[in-house]
């Protein structure tokens, strides 16, 4: 139990949180509101949930109790005994749902925050059974809501189980409001990466994929001595996180090692991914189906491309997930048996991180763009397709992509590429868009504008041939990608996650 009674919850270490504003007012509202639904706080392991409801129970009257990998009886003893000096005796706890009734019983005249920290592992695991738990534990809610003051949160690492509770069909359902608690974006990640240069500050955050503890800890000194001590020695803390990851959500994660790894190298098509693991189609969509239950994995469909698209990719979300998969999943036995871990940043890491960056700042360009150019364009996705006819005849070209396009008034108004490149961007990328790229874009069936604005984001800079060609061409626009990563992404105040 932490608490320190009538003088409220005390964390020790709220000084030391960072951000989450969005959230904690959220948090705020929730507490202040008559409503009577408890609150479902829940996220991936990592990605700062306990810290969160630590600092909201911060200088309130509340009981926090934490559940662990126990049988239930020696968990419920343990509770019984913190709730002793809310109840005035130690109540006898046979079950959860007398836990439940109890907590609200111990509210019926104070206002008190109750968090039950990882409440999936106080159900059973076998489903039939945790159906029946959340049944006797909707009813004790029931008997007692209307009589009490309590402010219920339970909150979750086990995704898919949390995200079961919402479906029609447990008995929870309609009973919870939810908390989704989400990877930080680069800019709410800013004050773990103080100090640095801001292209090694996206690198860190590329790596991390926003998780906090994650960027406190690759924060610190140069970025492969931060890899290495921290993600790649046989010793360091997240030396085993996606295993760690995959199995705490997955009972038979063999299959989905194979197909993560698959995907750490980049989107895939889902040919693409069943034919190196002899599987087929159907049978990798159903695990990719899953991965996508679980916040990890995603299909992604070319901006514009109608319900029956079929050139959808697969791709994982969480960029940390995609790096160890990448880079120390298939490494792990050699690096058991000795290989050193500076030998693999240098060997494997270093020569691909641009690569594994791109998608990532690709991701922060669309933001950039939504929130700085949305006088120009309203609406931005990637696109790819077929190239232009005429040079598919010629096999000249196949295929086309451009990383960002934006649409006013359902028209092409803009086409951005975003290069995480350690060159400077030359001019020749202004032929490829005029010549290749939005040529294959008028045909793929969207309406183009005659002049469509042209962004050129690059972590390396211009060339003087393209500084120069874009002085004399108001279509170019050149973004100072070192400034915009150090600037706020949205410069009116106006970001729409904080109101």
């Amino acid at each position: 139990m932490e608490d320190t009674g009538h003088t409220g919850y005390q964390w020790p270490l709220v000084d030391e949180f960072r951000n989450r504003s969005a959230e904690l007012d959220r948090l705020e509202a929730w507490w202040a509101a008559d409503q009577r639904e408890p609150l479902a706080i829940f996220g991936r392991r990592r990605v700062g949930k306990s810290w969160l409801f630590r600092r909201f129970a911060h200088g309130k009257d509340a009981l926090v109790l934490v559940a662990e990998q126990l049988p239930a009886h020696a968990q419920l003893t343990r509770f019984a005994a913190d709730l002793e000096p809310f109840a005035g005796v130690r109540p006898q706890l046979p079950d959860v749902a007398t836990l439940v009734r109890v907590l609200y019983q111990v509210a019926r005249d104070r206002k008190l925050l109750v968090v039950i920290d990882e409440f999936p592992w106080l159900l059973s695991p076998v489903a039939a059974d945790a159906f029946r738990d959340l049944t006797t534990i909707q009813a004790a809610m029931e008997d007692e809501r209307d009589h009490s003051r309590i402010k219920l949160v339970l909150c979750g690492s086990h995704v898919g189980q949390m995200e079961s509770l919402f479906s029609e069909k447990n008995p929870m359902h309609g009973r919870l409001q939810r908390l989704s608690v989400r990877p930080l974006a680069f800019g709410d990640a800013a004050p773990f990466l103080t100090g640095l240069d801001p292209v090694d500050a996206f690198e860190r955050f590329a790596i991390s994929g926003g998780m906090p503890m994650y960027l406190d800890k690759l924060a610190r000194g140069r970025l492969r001595d931060a890899v290495c001590r921290n993600v790649l020695d046989r010793n360091a803390p997240m030396w085993n996180e996606g295993r760690t990851i995959v199995e705490q959500e997955l009972r038979e994660p063999r299959v989905y090692f194979a197909i993560l790894e698959q995907l750490a190298t980049g989107a895939k098509a889902l040919n693409e991914i069943a034919q190196p693991l002899e599987m087929t189609t159907g049978a990798v969509a159903k695990y990719l189906g899953t991965l996508i239950e679980l916040r990890l994995a995603s299909k992604k469909d070319p901006f514009g491309a109608g319900q029956r698209s079929r050139a959808g990719r697969w791709q994982l979300d969480d960029a940390f997930v995609r790096f160890w998969f990448r880079f120390v999943f298939p490494f792990q036995a050699d690096l058991e048996a000795g290989l050193s871990a500076g030998g693999l940043f240098d060997a494997e890491v270093a020569p691909a991180l641009a690569d594994h960056v791109a998608p990532v700042f690709e991701a922060w360009a669309l933001e950039w763009l939504r929130a700085n150019r949305a006088e120009v364009a309203t609406r931005y996705g990637n696109w790819w397709g077929s190239a232009a006819n005429e040079f598919r005849r010629t096999r000249q070209r196949s295929s086309e992509e451009i990383d960002a396009v934006g649409t006013q008034r359902g028209r092409v108004t803009l086409v951005a590429e975003a290069k995480w490149t350690n060159r400077p961007l030359t001019a020749a990328i202004i032929g490829e868009l005029d010549t290749f790229k939005i040529p294959a874009l008028r045909q793929s069936g969207l309406r183009v504008a005659a002049r469509p604005r042209i962004v050129l984001l690059s972590k390396s800079g211009y060339t003087d041939s393209l500084v120069n060609l874009a002085a004399g061409d108001d279509r170019i626009e050149l973004v100072d990608v070192r400034a915009a990563l150090s600037a706020p992404l949205y410069p009116n105040n106006d970001d729409p996650t904080h109101t």
